[in-house]
């Protein structure tokens, strides 16, 4: 159905009916993007999704069982850019689609940021500290990139997530902490103590702007 549906949109899909399979088929050919089912008959999809994000940057969108939050958040840990939960509207699924691959492919402005050891470039849609590159998913990429805008200024998750149009978060299951701890972990010395993003109890987020 769902090979079907986004044929019909315009999208040249390949299916893989298993995980290795879709591993396999992953490494030896060229994709725009990865849906992945959690539900495999061999392999759990949480192994495939760390698997390639191991390996390749490239746009993941999990579908997860409806109620099982751990999941997302466990996709979302291993890398995975968006998730969407079973059953669900093709229509939003598309949707989802059309919104991993837009922040994939970057603004294309040539610009750069630079917060002391810390540079973010806008264009190439990666994050450095001291020439080291971050490893964030697009999705991460875009959320660092709106807070390093508003240095300075506390961010709720709400307004986050308006900031972020909506695309895939939802406040109930706290998906922006588990990114902000993913970020945390790739541009701060130690996560647990973090001196770049900064959370302000009962309020949200603030990117410090001075900082080495």
């Amino acid at each position: 159905m769902v090979k079907d549906y986004l044929g019909e949109s315009g999208f040249t899909v390949t299916n893989a009916n298993t995980g290795n399979q879709g591993l396999s088929l992953q490494q030896s050919g060229h994709f725009d993007a990865i849906i992945l089912d959690l539900m495999l008959p061999d392999i759990n999809g949480l192994d495939v999704c760390r698997t390639i994000r191991a390996r390749d940057r490239i746009p993941i969108l999990i579908l997860t069982a409806k109620g099982d939050p751990m999941d997302r958040i466990v996709g979302l840990e291993l890398g995975a850019d968006d998730y969407l939960p079973k059953p669900f509207e093709p229509r939003e699924l598309l949707a989802r689609l059309n919104a991993v691959l837009r922040r994939s492919r970057g603004s294309g402005t040539g610009e750069s940021l630079r917060f002391g050891r810390l540079e973010i470039d806008l264009e190439a849609m990666e994050a450095n500290v001291d020439g080291r590159r971050c490893d964030l998913t697009a999705h991460q990429f875009k959320l660092l990139v709106i807070m390093a805008n508003a240095a300075g200024r506390v961010l709720s998750r709400e307004t986050l997530m308006d900031m972020l149009k909506g695309e895939s978060l939802e406040s109930f299951d706290r998906s922006i902490d588990v990114h902000i701890s993913r970020i945390r972990a790739e541009i701060e010395d130690d996560p647990k103590h973090p001196r770049r993003v900064i959370t302000v109890r009962g309020a949200g987020y603030v990117f410090a702007r001075a900082q080495d």
